[in-house]
């Protein structure tokens, strides 16, 4: 079986096919909707054969439906039907879960991923437990509020590090894995990397995308 993952995000849309050698990358933005998307996915991956497919979505999705529109792009998200656009089926998880199944080695793991916000996941097994803890109260705001890209322009690089470092111990304490996974396109910013985590690689999500049809996860 081919799969086709694409992973959508606030600036650009990554998709990859099975035995393809490169990603390709497609510019998103505040006003995508997945009417724009479709097409350009189609065009991109023209070339490329493909079965099924796996999409991680930037925001809230249950058993396998989008539940809310995406925060930082466009509205109608909530049921499209992926499946009859694409003509395939589709499996919709969120990325930071994706990515999160894709770092997966053994045991419990929890992904914590620092980009324009906070993607938190836990996978155990074959489940697949996504979190929306970026935005649980933490210290006159949320742990998003002080760990998203917008904190690490305000505050700089050594203050926002604290903050990271604080976050980290909290869901530490709260869920008790067996390891953690730092993702996101600022976990590179941190100058030490505590015991018990590793880093994790954006390729990871594509690893997730793959593994989603290999067995059936629950999610």
């Amino acid at each position: 079986m081919n799969v086709l993952v694409i992973d959508i995000g606030g600036s650009n849309i990554k998709i990859l096919a099975t035995g393809q050698p490169e990603r390709i990358k497609i510019p998103s933005g505040n006003n995508f909707r997945p009417e724009n998307l479709v097409p350009l996915v189609k065009e991109a991956a023209k070339d490329w054969s493909y079965d099924v497919i796996s999409m991680g979505f930037p925001g809230v999705v249950k058993h396998g439906k989008i539940v809310a529109d995406p925060v930082n792009m466009g509205s109608g998200w909530t049921g499209f039907d992926f499946e009859k656009a694409f003509g395939c089926p589709v499996k919709i998880i969120n990325d930071a879960a994706m990515q999160a199944l894709g770092s997966y080695g053994e045991g419990k793991l929890l992904f914590l991923g620092f980009g324009t916000g906070l993607g938190t996941a836990m996978v155990l097994e074959n489940v697949i437990i996504p979190l929306e803890g970026g935005h649980l109260p933490f210290k006159l705001g949320t742990f998003e509020s002080h760990v998203g890209n917008a904190s690490l322009k305000k505050v700089g690089k050594k203050k926002w590090m604290e903050m990271v470092y604080k976050t980290i111990e909290h869901f530490r304490h709260c869920f008790q894995p067996d390891e953690i996974v730092l993702g996101g396109g600022n976990s590179k910013y941190l100058e030490e990397i505590p015991a018990g985590c590793r880093l994790g690689s954006n390729k990871n999500a594509f690893a997730g995308g793959f593994r989603l049809w290999e067995k059936d996860y629950l999610f």
